[in-house]
Formats: C-alpha cells, sequence, structure tokens
C-alpha cells in the first residue's frame, strides 16, 4: 500500500490482494484475516489498559436488540436511513411451498417474512440505557461502563472504512452534566495521545451525526453549536476527507428523560460516551504501517504487542 495513495478503491484492492480482508459479494460485509482480527485483539487492549483506573463494569451486548428499545431511543426519528431489523419467515407449509417457488422463479421470497421483536444494535451504548434505569436510582458518584459489541448501519459502500456490520468499543459516563463533561474531556485527551503512540497522523474536530430529513441540517447545526460531538479523524481513503476512527459524545440528558435515568434526589441524569470504530482504527494501521505486520514500526509494535 503505497503510502501517498489515497483513494477507497486501491486501498480496498490491496487489502483483498494481500489476504486481509476477504470479499462476500456486498459492499461494507468482508471477512477478516487472522492478522486483520490479531490488530483489533492487540488494539482492544490498549483501549482497556487506558480505561482501567477508571474502573468501568464491563458489558457485551449482542449485535441484535429489542425493537421496541430502538424504538423508544429516538434513533428511528434521527437515523431511519440506518437502521435495520430482523425479519423471520413465519408461515406453515402452504408459505413454505409458495415461498420455494418463488426462490426458484427469481421472485422476491422476502415478501412472506415478518419483521421480528429484533433490531439490529446500531451502537453499542444502545441498549445500555434500559439496563441501568431498571436497576433503580443511580449513585450520586455516577456509573461507568466499558461496552462492545457487532453494530450495524445500512450504508453500503465501496471504501472500506465504511462497513455495513462492524464492532464498536465505548466507554459510557452516567451522572451529573459536570461529572460526564469531565468524562468526555479526559478522554479527548486519551484518545489523542493513544493514536499518537500508534504513529499514525490524526485531528480533533467538531462533528455532528447524520441527521436525516429536512430538521436533520438543523439538528446537525444545532449539535455542533453547542459543541456535544468531536470526532478524531485519520486520513484512512482520503487525505483531504479522514475517517473517523474515534468520536466523543455528550448526550446532555436526552438518554436520562427517555429512560427516567435518575438519580436519589430525582434528578435527570446526564451520559457521554466515547467510542472507538475497531475495524476504521485497524485500517489506520494497514494503511499506514503496510500490509505486513511484522515490518511496522518497532515502537509501533511495542504499543500494541509489548504488553
Amino acid at each position: 500500500m503505497d503510502a501517498k495513495t489515497f483513494d477507497a478503491k486501491s486501498l480496498l484492492d490491496s487489502l483483498f490482494e494481500n489476504g486481509i480482508l476477504f470479499e462476500s459479494g456486498i459492499d461494507g460485509l468482508y471477512g477478516r484475516s487472522g492478522a486483520f482480527e490479531d490488530v483489533i485483539e492487540r488494539f482492544e487492549r490498549l483501549v482497556t489498559r487506558l480505561g482501567a483506573p477508571d474502573k468501568a463494569t464491563r458489558i457485551h451486548f449482542p449485535p441484535g436488540m429489542s425493537r421496541a428499545t430502538l424504538e423508544k431511543s429516538g434513533y428511528m426519528k434521527s437515523f431511519p436511513q440506518l437502521a435495520g431489523c430482523v425479519h423471520s419467515f413465519m408461515g406453515g407449509e402452504r408459505e413454505h411451498a409458495q415461498l420455494l417457488g418463488m426462490m426458484a422463479d427469481g421472485g422476491d421470497w422476502t415478501e412472506l417474512q415478518k419483521a421480528t421483536d429484533v433490531a439490529l444494535t446500531p451502537a453499542a451504548c444502545y441498549p445500555l440505557y434500559p439496563t441501568v434505569a431498571a436497576r433503580g436510582p443511580v449513585p450520586a458518584q455516577g456509573l461507568l461502563f466499558e461496552l462492545s459489541s457487532y453494530c450495524f448501519r445500512h450504508e453500503p459502500s465501496k471504501d472500506p472504512a465504511r462497513m455495513q456490520l462492524f464492532r464498536m468499543r465505548e466507554f459510557v459516563k452516567i451522572g451529573t452534566a459536570e461529572q460526564v463533561r469531565s468524562f468526555r474531556e479526559s478522554w479527548l485527551k486519551r484518545g489523542k495521545a493513544m493514536i499518537e503512540s500508534l504513529d499514525l497522523p490524526c485531528e480533533v474536530d467538531l462533528a455532528n451525526d447524520p441527521f436525516f430529513g429536512r430538521g436533520g441540517k438543523m439538528m446537525a447545526n444545532n449539535q455542533r453549536d453547542q459543541g456535544l460531538k468531536f470526532e478524531l479523524l485519520i486520513p484512512v481513503t482520503s487525505i483531504e476527507k479522514p475517517t473517523a476512527c474515534l468520536s466523543f459524545n455528550y448526550h446532555q440528558d436526552h438518554f436520562g428523560r427517555t429512560w427516567g435515568l435518575k438519580f436519589a434526589d430525582g434528578e435527570l441524569c446526564h451520559s457521554a460516551c466515547v467510542g472507538f470504530g475497531l475495524e476504521r482504527v485497524a485500517l489506520a494501521l494497514f494503511r499506514h504501517h503496510g500490509p505486513d505486520v511484522e515490518a511496522w514500526p518497532a515502537a509501533v509494535r511495542d504499543v500494541l504487542w509489548g504488553v
């Protein structure tokens, strides 16, 4: 991979040619090599080491969540274009025969499927908030969680950094506004230092989410005006448009209001999260240091493989 070449096609082709990723026939859906997975595993260990002093509670959620939870979260209001729900065949023998006939004729057999109660998880933290709310009042010192999950977003692309199924690692703080803002500021510094220790060029910049519809632009502007979202950007497929590999989000009391997250005195909780796009960080490492991990700079290997 020529470090001077920054475009999605050349990177994706090189990843296929070097056996780092494998085609599936669907854009944004790829097999991963052992080397790719090893890099992600080493990076996750680095994330855990940096977060260890905070003593977070670790939870691993599956890539599916309650469809009712997704609906209540407000995700469909803001990002309907990214959401996915699990559908399944629920008919009898007659409908099964009809399905097989449709498949044989090249018809759309999915018409005979119905939506289940399972939605695909769009972000690792979404299943967390109702789980916390069910436990009762939040303690005065707040709560801290370390999460991981496969996530789905329907945005097929030939940009390998924009996968439809990807892994997200998050730290989530639930507490007072002051507590969660302090948490986010701490990770803004730690996250940048971590990526710099991997000899990757990066910058932190104000950002906004891809809100949908007419009101989306206004919501994005409000998010930027209030400084609610920052991203750590690394050139992966473009120098002019670097890829967001880490995100730092302050939700204010949105999830507190949505799920009734409160302190013992009835005050609503605020929340913030820092998210690590694991595949994106791995892609950045392969882009800048080459396909052979044994040939990566010694300092980078020391950070990832030294402990």
